[in-house]
């Protein structure tokens, strides 16, 4: 079994593997001071019977406090890890001006959704912030869009307007608010599916016919406030960065015949594999 591990700013995901089968799944606060002795805690205690049934790992974290200590933790466990970063060769070609400002997060979403659907995919990952990623039918990450994210802007909100709150991002009754809570989710859900369903379709109109059929994937932990909100995004894979863990780790440890590449590799994000 793999397990697979998406530190983020706001959560840290973890996802155990069989195969190609996602066999469970957890999601815990992230903590940027927290430990690899504190993270062995946790991961241990979540995991419980699948600890011992682990054969190997991949990780990557957006937290550079947290990668420092994903890289202790798992330097020290007897299993094969890959830590997604420089040298880790993930299969996707970076066509942007500098592919070491490429967030980890960003290209394994993108090789799992091309993998998953073998179109162009275009990606919305909502988390900490709203990422708009998109890859061609070749599977090459062509660049992307970056917004705040909802939590992050309801609770920028709620600090700095007196009258206002942070309030239960669930679907109000309608669009037109007819209280100060529906009115703060009518903004939040529908403004934030605008946004992301305007950035889509300008997206759509400058790959143009010669992209061929484009998938739009929803994914992150915010992504089922989409359903049924946005008009643009068609398939929704909560687990989307953690297949792509799980892809990399298939890459570069158990395909013998696929070294790491370099830093200046197209194919290679930052990071390295350990053993």
């Amino acid at each position: 079994m793999i397990l697979c591990v998406d530190v983020g700013n706001t959560q840290i995901a973890l996802g155990v593997y069989d195969g190609e089968t996602l066999v469970r799944d957890w999601r815990m606060r992230t903590d940027p001071q927290i430990t690899a002795d504190e993270l062995e805690v946790a991961f241990r205690g979540l995991l419980r019977e699948y600890a011992k049934r682990i054969t190997g790992v991949a990780a990557l974290s957006t937290v550079p406090t947290l990668l420092r200590e994903l890289r202790r933790l798992f330097d020290r466990s007897e299993v094969p890890s890959v830590i997604v970063g420089p040298g880790v060769r993930t299969g996707v070609p970076l066509l942007v001006d500098n592919p070491r400002e490429v967030g980890t997060d960003r290209v394994v979403n993108v090789l799992a959704a091309h993998q998953r659907f073998g179109t162009a995919c275009v990606v919305a990952d909502f988390g900490t912030s709203t990422n708009i990623d998109v890859v061609s039918a070749k599977g090459e990450f062509l660049g992307g869009s970056l917004a705040p994210g909802i939590d992050i802007s309801m609770d920028a909100l709620a600090e700095r307007a007196a009258a206002l709150r942070v309030v239960e991002l669930v679907l109000p009754r309608s669009v037109i608010g007819k209280n100060t809570v529906e009115a703060l989710q009518s903004g939040a859900l529908f403004g934030f599916a605008g946004q992301v369903d305007g950035l889509v379709r300008r997206i759509l109109v400058e790959l143009g016919p010669a992209a061929g059929p484009v998938t739009v994937v929803g994914t992150g932990g915010l992504a089922p406030l989409m359903e049924g909100v946005s008009d643009t995004i068609t398939e929704y894979v909560p687990e989307l960065t953690l297949e792509g863990l799980r892809l990399t780790y298939e890459r570069n440890v158990r395909s013998t015949s696929v070294k790491p590449g370099s830093t200046n590799d197209p194919e290679a994000v930052s990071g390295r594999v350990a053993r």
